[in-house]
């Protein structure tokens, strides 16, 4: 009688007992709770306080006299056809190259962006820790290219040392982000490219906002549900560029591993529709903001059903399904019961001054 070997079975038996061992732990129904109502948080959070960032910011670039860069209707029905190549692009290198590898790059890459993104937002705030005693001092950092009557400014920056110390403050938040990857780290740079991303990025018109947000609901739906390359980049991608909190956080405090994540996307695009609706609020000169509080509120509703829907059917869900009819359709729906669809539509943050006579009549000349 032949021996049977014995080898095969104890490799079996390892591999099972270590894939086991390194299984995440089911979440209990306490601990998504906390992790979904953390993720909601901090979504309408960046939202808000960026939209109010934004007003602050257009009305010194009007003061200044420096006009914008704005999306047109064309760059806006452009993006999606760009995100969607940017995504592939990625999704291909994750799986020809090493994910350590790449990670590495990005790890870096984000760490530059990610302190300074911090640093714009915390300023503020460290500034006013400052005792007033602190030494301050201003700087003007001038670079430039060319000569005499050619001669182009590349940067042009003015800070002092309270930005500095905001610098270095965030740079050790940078640190910590690429010594751990912790959690918390990667939340706090997700959090301030959230809120910069609100402010800075501006959708002029609302037709814009339309087109983009119409693209980005068919992209979403697509590559969610058509293919597997949004859930593999979203898990294989590690940089700030979603919002995650443990869903098991009660079981292992800090040093928890399950996550539920939420990406940038589906709170900075959304973000910037809404901004653009609280701008358009003050052009009116009411007393109540009515369109923010419209697209808030809608915001809020689109992304408690993604919420539900990701719990109910277990699986990832494209956020901008369930946000873009909400953000879209709501505002609309209140602008026709108040008579302001043609206001809203004819809407321009910052709309190009009318050629004078004396213009016109130069320019027929040239003619």
């Amino acid at each position: 009688m032949e021996s049977v070997p014995e080898q095969p079975i104890v490799n079996e038996t390892v591999n099972a007992t270590a894939a086991n061992g390194t299984a995440k732990i089911p979440a209990t129904p306490e601990g998504m709770v906390i992790a979904y109502g953390s993720l909601f948080l901090m979504a309408i959070i960046p939202i808000f306080i960026g939209s109010y960032r934004s007003v602050t910011y257009h009305k010194e670039q009007k003061d200044s006299g420096e006009k914008p860069e704005t999306m047109s209707n064309k760059d806006a029905a452009m993006f999606p056809i760009i995100a969607s190549c940017a995504l592939f692009g990625i999704y291909v290198i994750f799986k020809i190259f090493s994910k350590d590898y790449i990670n590495m790059l990005l790890a870096s890459y984000f760490f530059l962006l990610g302190v300074l993104a911090l640093s714009h937002i915390a300023c503020p705030v460290i500034s006013n820790l400052l005792p007033a005693t602190f030494p301050n001092e201003n700087y003007h950092l001038l670079f430039t290219q060319g000569k005499k009557e050619k001669k182009e400014e590349v940067v042009n920056y003015e800070f002092d040392r309270k930005d500095l110390a905001s610098l270095a403050v965030c740079g050790l938040v940078g640190i910590w982000y690429l010594w751990k990857k912790h959690w918390i780290a990667n939340n706090l740079f997700g959090l301030a490219f959230s809120v910069n991303g609100v402010e800075l990025l501006s959708l002029n018109r609302m037709s814009t906002g339309f087109i983009l947000l119409g693209g980005l609901f068919v992209y979403d739906i697509f590559w969610v549900f058509a293919t597997d390359v949004m859930v593999t980049v979203a898990k294989s991608f590690e940089a700030p560029i979603k919002l995650i909190f443990p869903q098991d956080l009660l079981e292992n405090g800090l040093a928890a591993k399950n996550f539920a994540m939420l990406g940038l996307g589906d709170i900075v695009i959304p973000g910037i529709f809404i901004a653009l609706l609280l701008r358009f609020d003050l052009s009116l000169k009411r007393k109540n903001p009515v369109y923010f509080y419209t697209g808030f509120v809608a915001y809020c509703l689109g992304l408690g059903i993604t919420i539900f829907i990701m719990h109910f059917f277990k699986h990832a869900q494209p956020a901008l399904l369930y946000l873009v009819p909400c953000c879209l359709g709501l505002p609309t729906l209140v602008a026709a019961i108040l008579g302001d669809i043609n206001a809203m539509f004819s809407y321009e943050d910052h709309a190009e001054a009318p050629a004078k006579e004396g213009d016109k009549a130069e320019v027929k000349k040239d003619k």
